[in-house]
């Protein structure tokens, strides 16, 4: 059980610290939060270590005015080398436009925990809906991957709003 909570207080903890580097707009704190040989998949991207990564945060960003992270508790599985789990995550942007969207998904997460603290190894999020912030889009088709422990096969690519 100890175990279990540490992940817990520490994937946790990850999920502040991104969710604040959002908000203050910081990319080199949001690249903190990935180790150096971390994946990101999303929007139809697949974005791999710290140069790449934190070039699309810093784009990304740039496209927003203020972003408002909502996290639910991450449903976590332990095994030897960290853990993996997901997480349903609301978005409210304002973008740089005065516009504004709002995005719910979910991520699917590896972590590892570094001598420091915990970090992502891999994201996969998984879109639902991206829309006005009253829900009166429509749904994004997103594959599921059954109960938890499920996961998106690593070749699994990400699903994006726009039509083919």
């Amino acid at each position: 059980m100890t175990d279990l909570i540490i992940a817990d207080v520490g994937t946790r903890q990850l999920y502040a610290r991104f969710t604040d580097a959002v908000w203050r707009q910081d990319a080199q704190s949001g690249i903190d939060c990935f180790t150096d040989s971390a994946e990101w998949k999303l929007a139809g991207i697949h974005l791999r270590g710290h140069d790449e990564i934190g070039g699309a945060f810093t784009q990304l960003l740039s496209a927003c005015a203020r972003i408002v992270l909502i996290h639910g508790a991450p449903i976590l599985e332990l095994d030897e080398g960290g853990a993996s789990g997901r997480v349903l995550v609301t978005e409210l942007t304002q973008m740089a436009d005065g516009s504004s969207v709002m995005t719910v998904g979910v991520y699917y997460d590896r972590y590892v925990q570094q001598t420091d603290r915990w970090r992502f190894q891999q994201r996969h999020f998984g879109l639902h809906y991206r829309g006005p912030i009253d829900f009166s889009g429509e749904l994004v088709e997103s594959p599921e991957f059954g109960p938890p422990p499920g996961m998106p096969p690593d070749d699994e690519p990400t699903v994006t709003r726009r039509k083919a």
